[in-house]
């Protein structure tokens, strides 16, 4: 799992089967700091994240896992972040 930040949103009329009504937004990866940190992805998320908020994405196997072995979806938002904390001194 990573943390990232919504930058946008994908719209697709046409979506393989077991896409239907999935949202896909557009997510750039960041650090703790929130220093963009990879490439850009898209996720699909099914929890009402928004542009702006920082996200927790899982990728590959598990992400198929919250939309059943079937769905062809490689990125999911799995939380919003409201906050978190480092220790002072990592």
């Amino acid at each position: 799992m990573f943390i990232g930040k919504v930058i946008g949103s994908v719209w697709a009329t046409q979506k393989e089967t077991g896409m239907e009504h999935i949202k896909l937004l557009i997510v750039q990866p960041i650090d703790w700091k929130g220093v963009e940190n990879g490439n850009t992805i898209i996720a699909a998320d099914r929890i009402g994240a928004g542009v702006g908020e920082r996200v927790i994405i899982s990728r590959g196997s598990p992400a198929r896992y919250v939309f059943g072995q079937t769905s062809p979806v490689d990125a999911v938002i799995v939380g919003i972040v409201d906050s978190f904390e480092i220790a002072e001194d990592v």
